[in-house]
């Protein structure tokens, strides 16, 4: 006959922990902080069920690639030429466009063009999936949802005017839950830490080292504490910051669009937004 236990299961002890109902999404917070201190969860889990939560509160427009980033396939060109193209960006999907980039006409699959490498009859227009539209204020719980639904992996996004202002992946999506998802083709270059988005604002890894965001903000930061501007933000506030946190530093506003329960993975940078703040500030408005 098998003894039973005598440690308690995960679920049995986190429900031991959570006898009382949270009132709020901030005591189930810390709820689960706690369950983290107690070695009742692991720091993945802990991480995971942040991110789940916080999926409510992100919109597509915190986290789409902008519309100046996208890849895309012009729907007049040889197959052939877009084969090469396909090969060097080595995504799976891409937006297929006619005269501009507002005039997506639908999604062209890389396996797709597999027809054409092999002697079948081939059409790109015809071989193009329908396009999926959503706008830039939708939540991430919301289209998460819908994904699943609709079996679709990427989204146009569209802004009040109707105009492309950039697309999503259910990768992207997954990302604020599990981090981030890496493959044989990702690369952490120097080069792709600080992007220009459509918004005049820059995403920028918490990974980037203070020289390099110095040279690019005209900033004096010192390195002689941290190397990277991530680092700098916790030695700032004296703790890790928090999901869309905004902190000022040096006239310009920093905004942390991902986190978790260990470290800063993403910036939102706005130099012109900080200056203006502290002009007003300085003037005495609000």
């Amino acid at each position: 006959m098998e003894l039973p236990s005598s440690r308690p299961r995960l679920i049995e002890r986190l429900s031991a922990l959570l006898m009382r109902e949270p009132e709020d999404r901030e005591e189930l917070l810390v709820l689960l902080h706690r369950a983290f201190e107690r070695n009742l969860l692991d720091a993945d889990a802990l991480s995971m069920m942040e991110g789940a939560l916080a999926v409510s509160e992100t919109t597509v427009r915190d986290i789409m690639v902008p519309r100046a980033q996208m890849d895309v396939v012009d729907i007049a060109e040889d197959p052939a030429r877009i084969a090469e193209f396909v090969v060097e960006a080595t995504h799976s999907r891409f937006p297929a466009i006619g005269e501009n980039k507002d005039d997506v006409l639908g999604i062209l699959l890389a396996k797709d063009l597999l027809r054409f490498f092999a002697g079948k009859e081939f059409d790109l227009r015809d071989s193009l999936r329908p396009a999926v539209f959503i706008p830039e204020s939708k939540r991430l719980n919301v289209l998460l949802r819908e994904f699943r639904a609709s079996r679709n992996h990427m989204a146009i996004v569209v802004d009040e005017y109707g105009g492309v202002a950039g697309l999503v992946t259910i990768e992207d999506v997954l990302e604020q839950i599990v981090g981030d998802i890496e493959d044989e083709y990702d690369f952490d270059e120097a080069a792709d830490n600080i992007v220009l988005d459509n918004t005049g604002r820059y995403r920028v890894k918490a990974i980037t080292e203070i020289d390099d965001f110095n040279q690019a903000f005209g900033t004096r930061f010192s390195a002689e504490e941290v190397d990277t501007i991530g680092g700098l933000l916790m030695q700032h506030l004296g703790r890790l910051p928090k999901r869309n946190e905004v902190v000022q530093l040096d006239g310009i506003r920093i905004q942390v669009l991902r986190a978790d329960s260990r470290r800063i993975h993403t910036l939102l940078v706005d130099p012109q937004r900080g200056l203006s703040l502290a002009a007003e500030s300085a003037d005495g408005t609000s």
